[in-house]
């Protein structure tokens, strides 16, 4: 009896949070003070972490981001308790700003929720193909479209999303990503986030 077998498959978190209009008001207000006294607000993402302020709206993202992470350890199988710890830093993206590819070391998850995203700038003579404000995910097996055939579902090496205020994306901090550089004066405003898990000897592997 033949037997097709789905190995290592990438989940991702893409989730548009309910009601979120009045705390990303207040959340907007938060980073706009921090960026008023900081310089390099999205690089020093060590000194501004908005899961430690004790206000509605944080206290808000905090609780979604939490919830977020129970059904994304539910729907991989964990059913086991697991404990962890959230470190986020606040994103503001002027005309010009982007991320290089990269991923996010010491850690489980990663993930970014977007306040504000510029409306589509008008196009000049550019590249057809610019995604200005996107984020990009790239299959983290290199290569392997290579092998792909005419309606297999892994022949895309990547999965670009245009995001919008109230969107909580999240995935595994392994996974490598880019975001487009932002193409108009008006700027783009998130607050990424690593989950990091508290040790406990119930995540050994049985092997």
């Amino acid at each position: 009896m033949i037997e097709i077998l789905d190995l290592w498959p990438t989940r991702i978190v893409r989730h548009v949070l309910e009601d979120f209009e009045g705390p990303n008001q207040e959340l907007l207000k938060l980073v706009r003070e921090w960026d008023r006294s900081k310089k390099n607000l999205t690089t020093d993402y060590r000194d501004n972490n908005p899961f430690n302020v004790d206000q509605p709206a944080t206290n808000w993202l905090r609780e979604q981001v939490n919830q977020s992470v129970i059904q994304y350890l539910q729907a991989i199988g964990i059913d086991y308790p697991a404990n962890w710890q959230i470190h986020g830093w606040a994103n503001v993206n002027r005309n010009g700003d982007y991320h290089d590819p990269h991923n996010h070391p010491h850690c489980y998850l990663s993930g970014t929720y977007y306040l504000k995203v510029p409306k589509a700038a008008e196009k000049k003579r550019q590249r057809s193909d610019l995604r200005p404000n996107s984020i990009t995910f790239y299959d983290p097996r290199t290569g392997f479209n290579m092998q792909s055939i005419k309606g297999d579902p892994y022949i895309e090496p990547e999965y670009t999303v245009l995001p919008e205020p109230g969107l909580l994306m999240m995935w595994p901090a392994g996974l490598m990503h880019f975001v487009h550089p932002n193409l108009c004066d008006e700027t783009r405003v998130s607050i990424s986030f690593n989950i990091i898990l508290k040790w406990s000897d119930d995540y050994l592997p049985d092997q």
